[in-house]
């Protein structure tokens, strides 16, 4: 990367939540970060759970997002790569985003080098077997047949269940864990990384999914970000070739 470029990271915008009361306004921040970020970026990485629900049919998307996914193309297009992880709530993104927008779609953890630093990348669920009833559900939705048989569902009808689906999914998730830090020796993604770094070097552990913003020392000479969301925090991570920092968006 040029040293003057950064990266930047953010994850859980959740477009389209239910609970969120001006959908309008919160698209346009997000787009206003982009924006914001676009001239000095040297890659962007988009860590999961960008929208609250997204099934693609053969021949049909979600309705709405027509502000950011032309933020997208626009920044892919004048050449600064688009990176995006597929987290719990958009893991039935499939080539969409590919095709249209240039963006490059991942849907297992990465491990990249930046200026000799050594990045692991992940949304951050699922990860080791900490939560196996999670990673059990996890197995039936990313099922090819599960998604043959969702797909045979009218989109009216495909659409309004996942979306009432998620709504619960989030009130389960937030009486279990809510967006407070739980502690080092209780979040699945400290203990996780913990392991991992006994067997392999990582310099930073970046994560979404929790919707807390935190900076975790996880070892010697290693740290996990946990990026906040854009719901409550409006953080993310800027990487300048050598520290992560978290950091906040003020626009409104």
């Amino acid at each position: 990367m040029e040293t003057t470029k950064n990266i930047y990271f953010a994850s859980d915008v959740h477009l389209g939540a239910p609970g969120i009361k001006d959908h309008r306004l919160h698209e346009k921040r997000f787009v206003q970060w982009l924006d914001a970020i676009k001239h000095d970026a040297a890659e962007i990485y988009l860590m999961g759970d960008i929208f609250d629900f997204w099934f693609e049919y053969k021949q049909v998307v979600p309705r709405g997002f027509t502000r950011f996914l032309g933020k997208l193309s626009e920044i892919t297009d004048s050449g600064i790569p688009v990176h995006f992880f597929t987290g719990n709530h958009d893991i039935w993104l499939f080539d969409y985003l590919e095709n249209e927008c240039g963006v490059n779609v991942y849907r297992e953890p990465v491990i990249r080098d930046f200026n000799g630093k050594k990045l692991f990348l992940a949304h951050g669920d699922g990860l080791g077997n900490y939560d196996r009833r999670y990673n059990l559900l996890k197995s039936v939705f990313t099922n090819k047949f599960a998604q043959w048989l969702f797909a045979c569902i009218h989109p009216n009808c495909g659409i309004g269940l996942a979306n009432y689906w998620s709504g619960k999914s989030r009130e389960k998730n937030n009486k279990e864990y809510g967006d407070k830090y739980l502690g080092d020796d209780k979040e699945f993604a400290v203990l996780y990384a913990k392991e991992f770094i006994k067997e392999e070097k990582v310099d930073y552990f970046v994560f979404g999914h929790r919707h807390v913003a935190r900076t975790v020392c996880v070892g010697p000479a290693c740290q996990l970000i946990f990026l906040g969301d854009w719901i409550q925090h409006f953080s993310y991570g800027v990487f300048n070739g050598d520290t992560i920092d978290l950091k906040y968006f003020d626009s409104y």
